[in-house]
Protein backbone atom coordinates (compact mmCIF):
# COMPACT_ATOMS: atom_id res chain seq x y z
CA UNK A 1 0.00 0.00 0.00
CA UNK A 2 1.45 3.22 -1.25
CA UNK A 3 1.93 6.03 1.77
CA UNK A 4 0.37 9.20 1.88
CA UNK A 5 0.92 12.71 3.42
CA UNK A 6 -0.76 14.08 5.89
CA UNK A 7 -1.48 17.11 3.59
CA UNK A 8 -3.36 14.46 1.47
CA UNK A 9 -5.87 14.09 3.93
CA UNK A 10 -6.14 18.24 4.62
CA UNK A 11 -10.01 19.07 5.52
CA UNK A 12 -10.73 22.68 6.32
CA UNK A 13 -14.39 23.81 7.69
CA UNK A 14 -15.21 27.41 8.03
CA UNK A 15 -18.44 28.16 9.75
CA UNK A 16 -20.33 31.13 11.82
CA UNK A 17 -21.66 30.72 15.49
CA UNK A 18 -25.15 31.19 15.02
CA UNK A 19 -27.35 32.07 18.11
CA UNK A 20 -28.43 29.02 17.95
CA UNK A 21 -25.23 27.41 18.07
CA UNK A 22 -24.86 29.41 21.57
CA UNK A 23 -24.73 29.02 25.46
CA UNK A 24 -26.00 31.26 27.63
CA UNK A 25 -22.82 33.43 27.59
CA UNK A 26 -23.26 33.50 23.54
CA UNK A 27 -20.35 31.21 23.14
CA UNK A 28 -20.17 28.54 20.74
CA UNK A 29 -21.41 25.41 22.92
CA UNK A 30 -18.65 22.54 23.24
CA UNK A 31 -20.54 20.07 21.76
CA UNK A 32 -21.14 22.17 18.47
CA UNK A 33 -17.48 22.00 18.38
CA UNK A 34 -17.03 18.54 19.29
CA UNK A 35 -19.39 17.52 16.51
CA UNK A 36 -17.98 19.87 13.99
CA UNK A 37 -14.21 18.49 14.78
CA UNK A 38 -15.61 15.33 14.57
CA UNK A 39 -17.23 15.79 10.93
CA UNK A 40 -13.54 17.19 9.96
CA UNK A 41 -12.04 14.38 11.37
CA UNK A 42 -14.15 11.79 9.50
CA UNK A 43 -13.26 13.52 6.31
CA UNK A 44 -9.97 13.61 6.74
CA UNK A 45 -9.85 10.01 7.61
CA UNK A 46 -11.79 8.98 4.38
CA UNK A 47 -9.47 10.95 2.03
CA UNK A 48 -6.43 9.23 3.58
CA UNK A 49 -8.16 5.72 3.66
CA UNK A 50 -10.79 5.96 1.02
CA UNK A 51 -12.91 3.56 2.77
CA UNK A 52 -15.93 4.07 5.36
CA UNK A 53 -14.36 5.43 8.76
CA UNK A 54 -16.05 5.02 12.07
CA UNK A 55 -15.18 7.10 15.03
CA UNK A 56 -13.22 5.05 17.86
CA UNK A 57 -12.21 7.36 20.34
CA UNK A 58 -12.05 11.37 20.99
CA UNK A 59 -8.30 11.40 22.77
CA UNK A 60 -7.70 14.96 23.63
CA UNK A 61 -9.61 17.89 23.66
CA UNK A 62 -8.90 21.78 24.90
CA UNK A 63 -11.34 24.12 24.82
CA UNK A 64 -8.64 27.08 25.35
CA UNK A 65 -10.63 30.07 24.42
CA UNK A 66 -14.19 30.68 24.00
CA UNK A 67 -15.64 30.93 20.62
CA UNK A 68 -18.22 34.34 20.19
CA UNK A 69 -20.84 34.13 18.63
CA UNK A 70 -21.10 35.69 14.78
CA UNK A 71 -17.45 33.93 15.00
CA UNK A 72 -15.45 32.54 12.03
CA UNK A 73 -14.65 29.23 13.47
CA UNK A 74 -12.08 27.17 11.25
CA UNK A 75 -11.18 23.54 12.24
CA UNK A 76 -8.54 22.05 10.49
CA UNK A 77 -7.72 18.44 10.44
CA UNK A 78 -5.21 15.72 8.99
CA UNK A 79 -3.97 12.26 9.34
CA UNK A 80 -1.43 12.91 11.83
CA UNK A 81 -0.18 8.88 12.05
CA UNK A 82 -2.03 5.75 11.04
CA UNK A 83 -1.35 2.25 12.14
CA UNK A 84 -3.17 -0.92 11.35
CA UNK A 85 -6.85 0.29 10.67
CA UNK A 86 -6.77 2.79 12.48
CA UNK A 87 -5.79 6.92 12.35
CA UNK A 88 -4.82 9.42 14.66
CA UNK A 89 -6.51 12.80 13.25
CA UNK A 90 -4.85 16.11 14.73
CA UNK A 91 -7.74 18.94 14.76
CA UNK A 92 -6.70 22.72 15.16
CA UNK A 93 -9.51 25.41 14.96
CA UNK A 94 -8.99 28.99 14.50
CA UNK A 95 -11.27 31.97 15.21
CA UNK A 96 -11.38 34.93 13.14
CA UNK A 97 -11.17 38.31 14.53
CA UNK A 98 -14.24 40.18 13.52
CA UNK A 99 -12.53 43.59 13.05
CA UNK A 100 -9.15 42.65 12.25
CA UNK A 101 -9.35 39.34 10.05
CA UNK A 102 -6.56 37.66 12.43
CA UNK A 103 -6.76 34.37 12.58
CA UNK A 104 -5.86 32.86 16.52
CA UNK A 105 -6.07 29.29 17.64
CA UNK A 106 -9.11 28.34 20.09
CA UNK A 107 -9.09 24.75 20.72
CA UNK A 108 -7.26 21.54 20.07
CA UNK A 109 -7.74 17.68 19.53
CA UNK A 110 -7.13 14.30 18.71
CA UNK A 111 -9.40 11.59 17.20
CA UNK A 112 -8.85 7.96 16.15
CA UNK A 113 -11.07 6.60 13.57
CA UNK A 114 -11.23 2.77 12.31
CA UNK A 115 -11.79 2.63 8.64
CA UNK A 116 -13.78 -0.20 7.67
CA UNK A 117 -15.29 -2.08 5.10
CA UNK A 118 -19.10 -2.34 4.08
CA UNK A 119 -19.88 -5.21 7.14
CA UNK A 120 -17.83 -3.18 9.27
CA UNK A 121 -14.49 -5.50 9.65
CA UNK A 122 -11.20 -3.22 10.12
CA UNK A 123 -9.49 -2.92 7.16
CA UNK A 124 -5.65 -1.63 6.29
CA UNK A 125 -5.26 1.62 5.71
CA UNK A 126 -1.89 3.05 3.70
CA UNK A 127 0.94 4.32 5.83
CA UNK A 128 1.64 8.76 6.70
CA UNK A 129 4.86 9.88 5.55
CA UNK A 130 5.08 13.09 7.44
CA UNK A 131 6.49 16.05 5.69
CA UNK A 132 7.12 19.17 7.73
CA UNK A 133 9.07 19.49 11.10
CA UNK A 134 5.39 20.01 12.96
CA UNK A 135 3.83 16.96 10.78
CA UNK A 136 6.67 14.79 11.80
CA UNK A 137 6.29 15.82 15.76
CA UNK A 138 2.69 15.15 15.63
CA UNK A 139 3.43 11.61 13.94
CA UNK A 140 6.22 10.56 16.37
CA UNK A 141 3.78 11.50 19.28
CA UNK A 142 1.35 9.21 18.41
CA UNK A 143 2.52 6.20 19.32
CA UNK A 144 3.22 7.65 22.65
CA UNK A 145 -0.25 8.52 22.66
CA UNK A 146 -1.48 5.04 21.11
CA UNK A 147 0.36 3.19 23.91
CA UNK A 148 -0.72 4.95 26.58
CA UNK A 149 -4.47 4.44 25.66
CA UNK A 150 -3.85 0.63 25.04
CA UNK A 151 -1.57 0.66 28.82
CA UNK A 152 -4.77 2.41 30.27
CA UNK A 153 -7.19 0.39 28.57
CA UNK A 154 -5.09 -2.87 29.74
CA UNK A 155 -4.36 -4.04 26.52
CA UNK A 156 -0.66 -3.59 26.22
CA UNK A 157 1.45 -4.23 29.80
CA UNK A 158 2.96 -1.06 31.15
CA UNK A 159 6.74 -3.17 30.08
CA UNK A 160 5.95 -3.73 27.05
CA UNK A 161 5.25 0.05 25.89
CA UNK A 162 8.57 0.99 24.80
CA UNK A 163 7.94 4.45 23.64
CA UNK A 164 6.58 5.60 26.85
CA UNK A 165 9.43 3.65 29.11
CA UNK A 166 11.96 5.89 26.81
CA UNK A 167 10.77 8.98 28.16
CA UNK A 168 11.64 8.03 31.93
CA UNK A 169 14.28 5.67 31.80
CA UNK A 170 17.65 7.26 30.87
CA UNK A 171 19.85 5.58 28.34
Amino acid sequence: MQAKTPEESKTILTDLVLPSETNPLNNLFGGELLARMDRAASIAARRHSRRIVVTASVNHVAFNKAVPLGSVVTVEAKVSRSFKSSMEIYIDVWVEDRESGQRSKANEAIYTFVAVDETGTPVNVPPIEPETELEKKRYEAALRRKQLSLVLAGKMKPGDATELKALFVES
